[in-house]
């Protein structure tokens, strides 16, 4: 039975009722009269975070009723937040959700089809084995993995299954990104000469839980089944709610942020890692005993291994000022591609003046509108959410049914965590981080990285 409904729900009800109906003989129109309850996808939550609480369930409540989605069951250490969410989600669905205590239990229920995962950064990979392993399909919060022991295990574990893995990098479902990513290699923006990545805040209180942390007793959490397998150290309940703020739990910056912009780097070009990084990080404002930077600069070298072509990004990252706020903009000789204004445009392009000095001609790009055409209104346009995750969130739940892949497959995941953990090595050794690719592993100062 268990096996037969899982088979069952990998199709949606519209593709069911025609090969079904083609097969037995009946009408697509009698057939759908049967999909109901039995068709319905089960999902679990593990983690009742912010960013599932304000973010990530709007966008499935955007789509679930149509496609027949259904969260039952949430996981959570602490009782606390456990108690919240529970609240939350039988208010948002009307129905009783089982209270989990930890993901052991959350995996016996009967007929778990699927979990969304936001834990803290150093869990997403672990809590993705624990899901295939599980048999479910997972939509698993950025960054993938902060060390390449947890990206590997974790890229073989989902590698060796056929679930339905959608990493939380939601520019792969924003229509503006997937047609810079078409117009580049397509070949009409030439080839990348550099490329800027910055963001900047301004916030003293980012990834700070003051409140929370108060709150927090030790006896309240399992802080063994937190810590998972990295190093044992005493409860700090600051490091369980501000994990953010504190290396080996997070790399803060760059798995926060720069895993979303440098992972269109490598969807735009096709490349899986950077060839090297060098960077530098430090506390410079806000001395709140964390031990993760308030500002960073990074510089990636680009290209394919032992060539001579490819090109630069820098990423640069500040909480103490918010000038410059965010940024992503792709330059070639022509001109640039700008992905906060969606314009490609001439700008710096090479002009006939500098051009005919060397004998060369102009260079200059036509303008081009990165956001022509609208993002369908069913990714959840003036709904809950954000307009890309809610979109993302909806190829996901749609890739459930088809069984194809989805626009944010676990190989991204894995080559933004290579990305993450070269420039976390070059900032905390000072040495230039580079990757082997034989034995998959980051390289500073000779050595591999690991905590």
């Amino acid at each position: 039975m268990e096996n037969s409904r899982r088979k069952f729900i990998k199709q949606s009800a519209v593709f069911a009722a025609a090969t079904y109906a083609g097969t037995m003989g009946m009408s697509a129109k009698s057939y759908g009269r049967i999909i109901g309850a039995n068709d319905r996808v089960r999902v679990g939550v593990v983690g009742f975070s912010d960013r599932f609480k304000d973010t990530l369930l709007p966008s499935f409540l955007n789509h679930n009723k149509e496609l027949n989605f259904d969260i039952v069951g949430l996981s959570d250490l602490w009782n606390y937040r456990r108690d919240l969410g529970i609240a939350h989600l039988k208010e948002k669905f009307g129905h009783d959700i089982k209270a989990c205590r930890n993901n052991d239990e959350l995996y016996t229920m009967k007929d778990l089809d699927a979990v969304i995962i936001s834990t803290a950064d150093f869990q997403h990979a672990l809590h993705t084995i624990e899901a295939v392993k599980a048999n479910c399909d997972a939509y698993v919060e950025k960054p993938f993995a902060e060390t390449m022991d947890d990206a590997k295990a974790a890229l073989k574990a989902v590698k060796a299954t056929d679930r339905i893995v959608q990493i939380g990098s939601q520019r792969r479902s924003g229509e503006n990104y997937a047609n810079a990513a078409k117009y580049i290699q397509d070949g009409k923006f030439g080839p990348i000469t550099a490329v800027d990545l910055v963001w900047n805040v301004n916030q003293p209180g980012r990834w700070r839980r003051p409140d929370l942390v108060a709150k927090l007793k030790e006896d309240d959490i399992d802080w063994k089944r937190f810590l998972l397998n990295r190093p044992s150290e005493a409860f700090d309940p600051r490091k369980y709610l501000e994990y953010r703020l504190f290396w080996p739990y997070s790399s803060g910056m760059p798995g926060q942020w720069m895993s979303h912009q440098i992972d269109t780097v490598h969807w735009f070009t096709n490349l899986k890692h950077p060839r090297s990084v060098v960077a530098n990080g430090g506390i410079y404002t806000w001395k709140d005993g964390r031990r993760n930077w308030d500002s960073m600069v990074a510089v990636f070298d680009y290209g394919q291994p032992n060539s001579e072509d490819g090109f630069q990004v820098t990423f640069t990252s500040r909480m103490q000022n918010s000038v410059g706020d965010v940024g992503e903009v792709y330059y070639s000789n022509g001109g640039e591609l700008n992905l906060i204004t969606n314009k490609v445009s001439p700008k710096g392009g090479l002009k006939e003046k500098e051009a005919a000095a060397m004998g060369l001609k102009a260079n200059l790009l036509p303008e081009f509108d990165l956001s022509k055409s609208e993002i369908k209104a069913a990714t959840g346009a003036n709904m809950g959410g954000d307009l890309l995750t809610s979109g993302h969130m909806r190829n996901w739940m749609e890739c459930i049914r088809s069984r194809k892949t989805p626009n944010g497959p676990v190989e991204a995941g894995y080559s933004h965590s290579i990305a993450n953990i070269m420039t976390n090595a070059a900032v905390r050794t000072g040495a230039k981080a580079v990757f082997d690719e034989s034995k998959q592993e980051v390289i500073a100062n000779g050595k591999v990285f690991k905590y």
